[in-house]
């Protein structure tokens, strides 16, 4: 008897111990490793290679671990350009991400060719807000649960409405010119926030502990009603925010949702300078860093991209011409940007290539087109495609002074800050007076409405002459702008159209240097600041 008992005592006291044994190997802390805005930039700063080894050696040790992305990962460079993100899409295949989200630019080539390279990815995109107006239905799935060291996780996917003029509005509508895709857009915010609450309602209604949100949304120089701080203001159930789409680095910025619940959100800056860790512990609680040590690529990688480097060699290293000096976008001393909200000497000669090219009136350039620098010496075609990725398309519009103006206060309403609707010139000269408030208004879609107060822009200057708002002016730039609306510059719609997509912004910029310039960019452009064509007052 007293035997059976001592047995009985010793089964229940090794189960005990196997099921606390459990317990404990199952709840383990997960590694979530996330990315944003690499824009091509595979071999930049962390090579993407030595983010998947990163992966697998957490993995070796047994780390629960996951890899996510943030979107804008298939555009930025000639690779990306040049295999309209199928080069990308291989490559980001290899390294074995788990969870991808569309940012405004994975649309830049277009819907059919953006459903196209989603049948090649091994992880699709996710985004809740991404809606077909046709049928009122999402063409992703909003979010997916994983299950890591004994916790059930789910990634929900958004994207930023600012992807309707950011990226090229006529992609998002029929042949009529009616929207047919949206993002939940409105003026207040509530439908986006609807939206997100819905995913995530959703997810942890299907068993899900921890959820986090996946969101090229962005913070600094985003719509205030569409950043992530909103967001999380705005909702309640995530955890953390795996942020993008405005190309800053923070590990960790706290806000309260609509519960007084903590919300963490992190961001990893662009092209890979740094790689997000966020960790959700075994308690439940977080911790998030930046990282920037790496271990050495992975060869499988490394091998993949070369490859795909390959197809595009011949081509990409023809040369152009030289430059006599350096063509920034910025200020060379402290590397900040500056073509979003001031004169640069790479504004002033990519608008002065405009106008002499296009032979019209004015050129303006938005700043957010110009996404690198040239430096002197002899530059390529593969530098030309690295600073002006987007494969725009040159037009010619005759249009009002008083069109021509208010584009150029919708692109000072941000200043301060950046705004990739800023105008560089050419042909023109104007002033910022930063001490009167913005009164732009726009429309539910971030469009242009009209302006109701005081303007910020004034003493606008046409080749010398004071502007005439009733006049007409022949203006040159990109269908991007002149044409399509973007960055919501819809005050052109319907304006006569002079010239339509006869070339691209490069080859104008080509046959500028060649052409105009005896295949040198000279000493005119010598100071980063530009010529004094865009006075601002503080």
């Amino acid at each position: 008897m007293k035997k059976r008992f001592r047995q009985r005592i010793s089964f229940v006291l090794a189960l005990l111990f196997t099921l606390a044994f459990t317990a404990t190997a199952l709840a383990a802390d997960v590694v979530i490793l996330h990315t944003n805005d690499i824009h091509c930039g595979i071999e930049k700063n962390i090579n993407i290679a030595s983010l998947a080894a990163y992966k697998k050696e957490l993995k070796k040790q047994g780390v629960p671990v996951l890899l996510v992305d943030a979107g804008d990962a298939v555009q930025g460079e000639p690779i990306g350009k040049m295999s309209q993100g199928m080069s990308l899409v291989r490559i980001m295949n290899a390294v074995g991400f788990d969870f991808i989200i569309p940012g405004n630019h994975e649309f830049d080539y277009g819907m059919p060719r953006f459903f196209e390279l989603l049948k090649s990815q091994h992880t699709p995109y996710y985004s809740c807000n991404f809606t077909d107006l046709r049928t009122n239905t999402l063409p992703l799935k909003p979010y997916k649960i994983f299950e890591k060291g004994g916790h059930r996780i789910a990634f929900v996917g958004v994207t930023t409405p600012e992807t309707l003029n950011s990226s090229t509005p006529k992609y998002f509508k029929d042949e009529q010119g009616n929207f047919i895709y949206g993002f939940n857009e409105d003026a207040s915010g509530q439908k986006l926030y609807r939206a997100i609450q819905k995913a995530v309602d959703a997810a942890k209604a299907e068993g899900a502990e921890a959820v986090f949100l996946v969101g090229h949304l962005g913070m600094d120089g985003s719509i205030p009603r569409w950043s992530s701080i909103a967001i999380a203001e705005n909702t309640t159930g995530i955890k953390a925010i795996i942020d993008g789409h405005s190309h800053e680095q923070y590990e960790a910025r706290i806000r309260r949702n609509l519960k007084g619940e903590e919300v963490l959100i992190t961001q990893t800056g662009t092209k890979l300078e740094t790689v997000g860790k966020l960790v959700l512990h075994d308690d439940g609680t977080l911790s998030s860093t930046l990282d920037t040590v790496l271990p050495d690529p992975d060869p499988k990688v490394l091998k993949v991209i070369a490859k795909e480097n390959k197809r595009f060699e011949p081509v990409l290293k023809q040369p152009v011409g030289e430059a006599l000096v350096d063509l920034r976008d910025g200020d060379p001393a402290t590397g900040v940007r500056r073509v979003r909200n001031g004169e640069t000497n790479m504004g002033d000669f990519v608008a002065d290539a405009y106008r002499a090219v296009l032979n019209c009136d004015v050129a303006i350039v938005n700043g957010g087109s110009l996404r690198n620098n040239i430096k002197k010496g002899v530059f390529t075609y593969q530098d030309l495609l690295t600073s002006f990725p987007f494969g725009n398309m040159c037009a010619v519009v005759e249009v009002t002074g008083q069109q021509l103006a208010d584009a150029l206060e919708l692109g000072a309403k941000n200043y301060p800050e950046e705004n990739g609707a800023f105008m560089q010139v050419s042909g023109l000269t104007y002033t910022l007076d930063a001490r009167i408030p913005s009164s732009i208004e726009l429309d539910e879609r971030g469009n242009f409405v009209a302006v109701r107060g005081e303007r910020r822009v004034r003493d606008i200057m046409v080749n010398g002459q004071p502007l005439d708002l009733n006049r007409l002016y022949t203006v040159g730039g990109t269908t991007y702008i002149l044409k399509d609306g973007g960055n919501g510059m819809v005050m052109f719609k319907g304006a006569r159209l002079l010239q339509d997509g006869a070339l691209s912004d490069v080859d104008a910029i080509m046959e500028f240097v060649q052409n105009h310039k005896n295949a040198k960019i000279t000493d005119e452009y010598g100071d980063w600041q530009g010529q004094g064509r865009i006075n601002i007052i503080q």
